[in-house]
């Protein structure tokens, strides 16, 4: 996982802008709830599920030679909450390298994360607004 701290600051309504590193995007709600400027928390976090798998998947069939081609991951939330990935892999592989990297595909790290045990801490920081705001 990487050490970079991830930044959200306020943006206009309900848009955010991220900031990780280098790199910045924002997030959104549709409208008629927000803008529109940008994907939801929730498929942003569809979105680093569905990379992680890809680039492991990706990952493990290069340290091993096997003839993948490419590898696409669609994900997506049920209705009951329930977060269901996809992985289309292309290649010549044998059912055995398939059925391992399928195996490895839930295996990643956002994979495990989600699927672990998870603690969140919430520090808070208050900051007085200035005078005549």
């Amino acid at each position: 996982m990487s050490e970079r701290t991830v930044s959200v600051r306020e943006g206009r309504h309900l848009a955010r802008t991220i900031a990780i590193g280098p790199h910045s995007m924002i997030a959104d709600e549709p409208e008629p709830i927000g803008t529109d400027t940008g994907p939801t928390p929730g498929e942003l976090l569809l979105a680093g599920l569905g990379s992680c798998t890809s680039m492991t998947v990706r990952a493990f069939a290069d340290r091993h030679g096997w003839q993948l081609h490419h590898v696409d991951v669609d994900v997506h939330f049920e209705p009951q909450g329930q977060i269901v990935k996809n992985v289309r892999l292309v290649g010549d592989l044998e059912p055995a390298q398939v059925e391992r990297l399928l195996a490895v595909a839930g295996r990643c790290p956002v994979h495990r994360l989600l699927t672990g045990d998870v603690s969140v801490t919430t520090l808070p920081t208050v900051v007085a607004a200035a005078a005549g705001r």
